[in-house]
């Protein structure tokens, strides 16, 4: 699967771009030990792409979150799309000061610029990953359930358009499907991180439907799991688990080597909705997370279906 928009750039080599991936690689490893080991299911090439695209994904979202740049935080996202758009036209080669502002590896855009030569990647998802860190600059406030699917769609199902886009499909219902799967997995983050959220001034439940069930900012604030906390928490759930229960049927739409990847990405978010249901729907005072045993199952799991085993 190659688009042929542009021609490699004639100043990189062959190891260079070697060089490249194995850094996209290590660095998506550090981040995330389960997200890399599930990447690690895929054919070479599409396992290289996926291991820039996340690369690229986390650098945005870095941008927003540690706050290195202060005022000129728009301005490093800014410089960040241009250089995106530079990696679009075939260029990239990035020498230093080539980036302003954005701190970042040359080996990033070696292995994007190679990914985007060989995968029809649309330049559209990749902005609205970046459009969706920048509704984040100033703390977030979202009054409706359909203001906060716009952020989802931007943050969590961008980045899974251009995922199915490296992972192979014929059908269109596949876009669909990758829609709902980042509105799910968005939500169970946001569902998980509330006070976490809350620390860094971001509150991203909806107000209006805070308020339809009795739950009040001092609530989340004072970390109070009231009965209303509780059936507002419930409701949310089963909003997750509806929208994962479509976003699931992506799945037998994929290429077949590599619908495993996001098969087992998905048992970790399955996992969380379980925990925090565990967890009598408080996730004020308890933060849902995979205990070690379901870690090392899952990362066993990982391993021999990337050697075409099955564990039993």
């Amino acid at each position: 699967m190659t688009d042929s928009s542009f021609p490699p750039d004639a100043n990189v080599s062959e190891k260079e771009i070697t060089c490249a991936y194995e850094t996209v690689a290590a660095a998506t490893k550090a981040a995330s030990t389960n997200f890399y080991y599930a990447f690690a299911t895929l054919p070479p090439e599409k396992r290289n792409a996926v291991y820039a695209g996340y690369s690229f994904c986390r650098l945005a979202d870095d941008i927003v979150d540690e706050g290195n740049y202060g005022e000129r935080t728009d301005d490093a996202l800014d410089s960040l799309q241009s250089r995106l758009k530079a990696a679009y036209q075939g260029e990239y080669s990035v020498n230093e000061g080539a980036l302003p502002l954005v701190e970042s590896s040359p080996d990033l855009w070696r292995a994007l610029g190679d990914t985007l030569h060989k995968f029809p990647i649309d330049q559209q998802h990749l902005i609205d990953v970046i459009e969706g860190c920048r509704m984040d600059m100033n703390g977030t406030t979202y009054e409706t359930w359909d203001q906060l699917v716009e952020y989802c769609k931007r943050v969590a199902s961008a980045t899974g358009l251009a995922l199915i886009e490296v992972l192979g499909y014929e059908d269109e219902k596949a876009v669909e499907y990758a829609i709902d799967l980042g509105i799910a997995l968005q939500l169970t983050n946001i569902l998980r991180d509330i006070t976490e959220d809350l620390k860094i001034g971001r509150v991203y439940l909806p107000s209006e439907e805070l308020e339809e069930f009795g739950v009040s900012m001092d609530d989340l604030r004072s970390k109070n799991a009231s009965p209303e906390y509780i059936r507002f928490m419930k409701f949310q759930i089963t909003r997750a688990r509806k929208y994962l229960e479509t976003g699931v049927r992506l799945f037998p739409l994929l290429d077949e080597q590599s619908r495993q990847c996001p098969e087992m990405m998905i048992h970790v978010y399955e996992l969380l909705l379980d925990r925090i249901e565990k967890n009598n729907f408080d996730t004020l005072n308890q933060r849902a997370s995979l205990t070690r045993l379901q870690k090392l199952k899952l990362l066993v799991v990982i391993w021999l279906r990337a050697r075409g085993l099955r564990f039993v």
